[in-house]
């Protein structure tokens, strides 16, 4: 990785298309680690984790999740997910975060040197070009490992650098415990392990 110690650095992370390629590669991800190898890298400004959410009368399986991150030097933002039916008449849910995300990177470029963008999303190519002409680096990371790969080769040609997530997996990789720990949903978030994170994919539709 290329980071400089006086770097004014943060991380903006696309929850459920990070989630998708830590689960392609066969690991989960442990936030409080994540955090504090990138804390190393420089001044880390903020660190913004963005997902929909399904109503609160229905159950959430990355409630316990975002409760942790709210409470573990995560920025958290998020907004309810939309219900539609497809042309098929399946009911569907939708929740893209890509917005939100792009709007707090153009407000926070004047206040940093570096981006590290956690998505390998095509879409965000404008948004890192736009940030570049401002005079910040951007680094992306995701996978190109997985099958299908899940970075857009234009994005990973945009960037200043990218991360292969696979590399990352020895240092922010999640270590299992027991098998007859109770479910995350079941458990007061711990102050210094992050919950499971459920399937945002299972239910929402990101793109």
């Amino acid at each position: 990785m290329t980071f400089y110690p006086e770097d004014r650095l943060a991380l903006f992370i696309d929850g459920s298309n990070l989630y998708s390629a830590a689960r392609a590669l066969g690991f989960d991800i442990d936030y409080k680690r994540l955090l504090e190898v990138f804390a190393k890298q420089g001044r880390l400004v903020r660190a913004y984790y963005y997902t929909a959410l399904m109503d609160e009368q229905e159950y959430s399986p990355i409630r316990p999740l975002v409760d942790w991150l709210d409470y573990n030097g995560y920025t958290m933002v998020t907004k309810p997910t939309k219900e539609f039916t497809d042309s098929s008449g399946r009911r569907k849910i939708k929740g893209n975060m890509d917005i939100e995300l792009a709007v707090d990177v153009m407000e926070m470029a004047e206040n940093l040197d570096h981006v590290v963008l956690f998505s390998g999303d095509g879409d965000f190519r404008p948004l890192v070009q736009a940030v570049q002409r401002k005079g910040v680096r951007v680094t992306v990371v995701s996978t190109i490992r997985s099958n299908p790969p899940m970075a857009a080769d234009e994005l990973r040609r945009q960037a200043d650098s990218f991360i292969e997530l696979q590399d990352l997996a020895a240092e922010i990789a999640r270590e299992h415990g027991p098998r007859d720990q109770p479910p995350a949903r079941d458990r007061a978030p711990a102050k210094d392990q992050a919950p499971e994170e459920g399937d945002p994919q299972a239910f929402i539709e990101s793109a």
